[in-house]
């Protein structure tokens, strides 16, 4: 098993970089936040009702942590939509966020079509393709960066902008002090968790080798839900590995019965708990009876904690620990954690479908 605290390891395992985007991360919510600030909405979209986001993967997770994050300020409802059809509601009330890094996502750019038929109001988040070229066409206002990386790696791109967007149309307090926070916390944790930080007080190498050769399923619950849903899917992509994830308190109405069967497995499973302190208190107490039943059928599990003061530094801490810990896995089954093959084929098969 390859030595996390040998530099060579990450030079020889991750040859296209995605060491480098986890240390970006900070520096681009920064980025991303004043890009926000600064673009040009125009002045009907704050007689929207509702808020539909069109996306795949990590396009649309950002939507989604936006989603859980204002859920209890919000004065709209927020749909992350991830399908090729648009919903039947979409109405000139609604405002219509695309968001595909490449611009040339199928399922997105499908429903995005559909929408330019509507008299919603339409938004892109995009580097180019052919959404960038078909908002332009219709004169939809196109925010556009140009970050070069894996979609999931430029995260701080679909959701610090949404929540900007939300915050300058009136339907979300100020969040420009968390924002500061959330930038100085990332920047902290980043230092402590790095490939620079030893295994013997690096707490996401030492998560990554508890999780090396067993099946990690992750819980989160209230403003961190997506964030677990995160942590599957980066340990999915990164890791190339088995991953799961439940959400709190409806795990306790189902999961929680399925420890017993195979017996077999128990050993071969670790639960992540990530928790907040802006988690309710019943929420708290519920992980705490969820822990005891997890000892019961000897099942390994681990709780990880947010960090920082406000729920976006929380949430941001724990996607950020979750980034290193995926790719520290990755490390250990010595595979490079940058490509996604089985994705790439899939879009392959699909496109020279004639079905």
């Amino acid at each position: 098993m390859p030595n996390l605290d040998d530099p060579q390891v990450f030079k020889q395992y991750d040859p296209e970089g995605m060491l480098t985007h986890l240390h970006e991360m900070p520096q681009l919510c920064q980025q991303a936040w004043q890009m926000a600030m600064n673009f040009n909405l125009p002045k009907d979209y704050p007689e929207v009702s509702k808020l539909v986001i069109l996306g795949m993967g990590g396009s649309a997770i950002g939507g989604n942590l936006v989603s859980n994050l204002v859920a209890s300020e919000a004065k709209l409802p927020i749909l992350v939509h991830r399908d090729y059809n648009l919903p039947a509601f979409i109405d000139s009330k609604t405002l219509v966020i695309a968001s595909s890094y490449s611009g040339m996502t199928e399922e997105t750019l499908s429903s995005f079509e559909q929408a330019l038929e509507t008299e919603s109001k339409k938004l892109v988040i995009t580097t180019g393709g052919k959404l960038k070229i078909m908002a332009e066409e219709r004169n939809v206002p196109v925010f556009s960066f140009d970050y070069k990386a894996q979609p999931r790696a430029a995260l701080a791109f679909s959701f610090l902008p949404i929540l900007g967007f939300l915050q300058r149309l009136g339907f979300i307090s100020d969040k420009s002090a968390d924002v500061t926070e959330t930038v100085e916390v990332l920047q902290k944790l980043s230092r402590r968790i790095n490939e620079g930080a030893l295994l013997s007080q690096n707490p996401a190498k030492q998560l990554a080798n508890r999780l090396y050769e067993h099946l990690p399923i992750i819980y989160g619950a209230g403003i961190v839900s997506e964030v677990a849903h995160r942590w599957k899917t980066q340990l999915n992509e990164n890791s190339k590995a088995w991953a799961f994830y439940e959400v709190s308190p409806e795990l306790n109405h189902n999961a929680v019965v399925g420890y017993q069967f195979p017996p077999e497995l128990a050993n071969k499973i670790v639960v992540v708990l990530l928790r907040s302190a802006w988690l309710p208190r019943r929420i708290q107490l519920g992980y705490q009876v969820t822990c005891r039943l997890l000892d019961q059928a000897k099942v390994s599990y681990q709780i990880v904690d947010g960090e920082g003061t406000s729920p976006l530094s929380q949430i941001m801490s724990l996607v950020l620990f979750g980034d290193y810990v995926s790719y520290y896995l990755a490390i250990l089954y010595k595979i490079d954690p940058s490509p996604v093959k089985a994705i790439d084929y899939l879009k392959e098969q699909l496109k020279d479908s004639k079905l």
